[in-house]
């Protein structure tokens, strides 16, 4: 299998990039970590959550959905926006309605206990996600392009560093028993703040340029229609094995801290240690992933990440210890890390169509954070939390008959 590279071609050594391209490359970095800390926050004070609406696992995997349906709603509309309007305020706008989502939802469960004004809170939460996430990763193609190397993966390293660090201070809260209103509202607030600095480096697209140049008299480019991706079978591929892996890796943000719970009778914190060894592991399996990406290519990388998801999975379902369970959340972290950039930078291969294939593909990805809530949460409820996790395995099973999919293209097999 020949090297991998964004746009699936070998390359001469890149030039040196530019200073502007370098403070891109920064500022996608802070934004994709942000956006990991606002996510992880929330996940970590489930359990907070679930106990102070006395809710069972099945109704909690309803409330959930509504950031799952705002996200899927809205998605397929976010390459769109990101054409119209550039990543730079596609991501502003998505921080500034997952922030106010974040601190609406914490204020509902705890000070209100009101379901209505949680489900709001989370609806806007998954609104603005959605607008931040196609936005980052377009933007973090964008870079690819510009620097001439695979760094995707790197930019989700980023994510992982800052759900280690939304997790970590998830489980500080549920330790010393900071209210859940007053935590979510003081995190939407530092990371809103942190967010529109950052964002101000993002660069115009590549693509961008390119229609720039056109409107200034150089050859037209002709633009197809962002929708018309929908109908290239690889993008649709592509789309569903992204869709498994995001069942893998959203499975364990919704449950893995409650299953810890519920299924070896741990405390609250320690589910969010639990979730936080996920997310470790998450982050080790990006950061080192990229050069394994790019000596043995995506598809043998991903094979031996989705085989060790699986062994990670089934040694966090045996009930054997706490301490199994935690190991089995390092594996099933490391095998989880690869699947969704993977995918991202496979979608946004040919840059002048970027937005809208990682569009379409992200909106057929976020289908797992549709369906994988009330799913899991219904199995929840007749076999408990921790063996409802069953279903991941075979979300793995699909990812492997997909991964071909995600193959530069031009790649050697």
């Amino acid at each position: 299998m020949g090297h991998a590279t964004p746009a699936g071609t070998d390359r001469a050594a890149p030039p040196s990039p530019s200073r502007p391209a370098l403070h891109a490359r920064t500022a996608v970095y802070v934004v994709f970590g942000l956006n990991g800390a606002a996510f992880s926050n929330w996940m970590a004070r489930v359990p907070a959550v679930r106990d102070a609406l006395h809710f069972t696992p099945g109704r909690i995997g309803l409330l959930l959905l509504a950031v799952s349906v705002a996200s899927v709603a809205t998605m397929p509309l976010t390459g769109m926006v990101v054409n119209r309007i550039g990543p730079r305020a596609t991501i502003a706008a998505g921080a500034v309605i997952m922030c106010a989502g974040l601190a609406t939802a914490g204020i509902g469960a705890q000070a209100l206990v009101s379901v209505p004004i949680v489900a709001v809170g989370l609806f806007a939460l998954g609104v603005g996600n959605s607008g931040w996430d196609v936005a980052m990763n377009v933007a973090g193609a964008d870079v690819e392009q510009r620097l001439s190397r695979s760094i995707m993966p790197r930019f989700h390293a980023a994510f992982s560093l800052g759900t280690v660090a939304g997790a970590g201070l998830g489980a500080l809260g549920a330790a010393w028993h900071v209210p859940l209103s007053a935590h979510l509202a003081a995190v939407a607030v530092v990371v809103l703040a942190a967010t529109l600095v950052a964002v101000r480096w993002v660069l115009p697209t590549l693509d961008t340029h390119t229609a720039a140049d056109a409107a200034g008299g150089a050859t037209p480019v002709k633009r197809p229609h962002p929708l018309a991706v929908w109908l290239e079978p690889r993008t649709l591929a592509v789309g569903f094995f992204v869709m498994m892996l995001a069942l893998t890796e959203g499975s364990a943000n919704d449950w893995l801290a409650l299953a810890t719970v519920d299924g070896y009778h741990a405390s609250q914190a320690t589910g969010a240690i639990g979730f936080a060894v996920f997310v470790a592991a998450m982050t080790i399996g990006r950061v080192s992933g990229t050069a394994l990406l790019d000596r043995f290519g995506r598809v043998a990388v991903l094979r031996v990440t989705i085989g060790l998801a699986v062994a990670g999975l089934l040694v966090f379902l045996s009930g054997a210890s706490l301490v199994t369970a935690m190991g089995g959340a390092l594996l099933w972290g490391l095998g989880a890390s690869l699947g969704f950039p993977v995918g991202m930078s496979a979608a946004a291969d040919d840059p002048a169509r970027a937005a809208a294939r990682v569009s379409a593909v992200a909106s057929i990805g976020y289908l797992a954070f549709l369906a994988g809530p009330p799913v899991i949460g219904f199995l929840g409820d007749h076999v408990g939390t921790l063996h409802s996790l069953v279903a991941v395995l075979v979300a793995l099973m699909i990812g492997l008959v997909l991964v071909s999919a995600v193959r530069p293209p031009g790649a050697k097999r």
